[in-house]
């Protein structure tokens, strides 16, 4: 039987944040720009990604032994995903000043800390990325897949469609590439990764594995899910009821589903990445796999509030 979604939050948030207090040595603490990494780290958020993670790893049962490897992974997607943040909040990008609920790096550190905040979480990530590796050449093509999610095929590609897109008309299709990087890529290493370091997949074995196949599936109709409830929110909801700016895509004259589809197509378009995930889930359980928690994640997806 499945947990609740705050339920599943809440054992994310106390399985993942004892390994992100490990992130960087107590001797460089009192260092400004380690403390402005840490405050995006810690300031709240939802902690999806190691939340996925989790899920990924109790749906197959994976072995218990792997559990701090894949804690260990987790925590630098968090990382990673801190920093895009921060970037993404700088007034060179977005122009954000609220995000969870609090002042953005830049608002409390400036702009120039902010940016070394972000540079310092990806930096690190990497490093911490190598040295799992060290330990673990198996564990090889999991870590070149997360940098890669992370980079110009992924979250950074989103990214630069996203800025050239501005104040542009663009297609549907295009949209959806875009999320699917921006959004989608770091939600893909969310899913697959536990499958990845449990398997001790190569990048041809990977290929064409039919279960990393259908998850990296999962994981892209979870990020359009995801990204698709985001810019309804941009519409519906108000900043304190999200953590964030509301209102901020018409703004900042930014495509998204809503501007391009409409309110009702938007939520039309939901309903259909919804019942993706749903036919992807089933063909687990159908092979005994526990969904459950995964069910109880796309509720949530469907319907969140922010």
């Amino acid at each position: 039987m499945g947990a609740d979604i705050r339920s599943l939050m809440e054992s994310t948030e106390a399985w993942i944040t004892p390994e992100l207090h490990t992130a960087f040595d107590n001797k460089i603490s009192e260092d400004v720009t380690v403390k402005a990494a840490m405050y995006s780290l810690f300031a709240g958020g939802k902690r999806l990604r190691p939340m996925m993670m989790h899920l990924t790893s109790d749906m197959f049962k994976f072995d218990e032994s792997i559990d701090n490897d894949v804690k260990y992974f987790a925590a630098t997607l968090e990382m990673i995903h801190t920093y895009s943040l921060i970037h993404d909040d700088l007034p060179a990008m977005d122009n954000d000043e609220l995000r969870r609920g609090k002042p953005t790096c830049h608002m409390v550190y400036g702009e120039g800390i902010a940016t070394l905040a972000g540079d310092l979480l990806l930096n690190t990530a990497m490093e911490r990325l190598f040295r799992i590796c060290e330990k673990n050449s198996g564990y090889i093509y999991a870590a070149s897949a997360m940098a890669g999610n992370a980079g110009i095929y992924g979250m950074i590609g989103g990214q630069s469609i996203d800025i050239a897109s501005t104040d542009k008309e663009i297609s549907i299709e295009l949209l959806t590439e875009l999320q699917e990087k921006k959004t989608g890529a770091l939600i893909e290493a969310a899913v697959v990764t536990p499958y990845y370091i449990a398997k001790k997949l190569t990048r041809e074995q990977s290929a064409s594995d039919e279960t990393a196949i259908a998850l990296r599936k999962l994981a892209n109709h979870i990020g359009l899910a995801f990204q698709i409830r985001d810019d309804i929110l941009d519409v519906i909801s108000d900043s304190e009821t999200l953590g964030k700016s509301t209102g901020k895509d018409e703004r900042d004259s930014k495509a998204t589903f809503v501007t391009l589809l409409g309110l009702e197509g938007a939520e039309e378009r939901l309903n259909l990445e919804v019942e993706s995930i749903r036919n992807i889930l089933k063909g687990f359980a159908q092979k005994g796999f526990d969904t459950s928690d995964y069910e109880t994640l796309t509720d949530y997806l469907a319907n969140r509030e922010k």
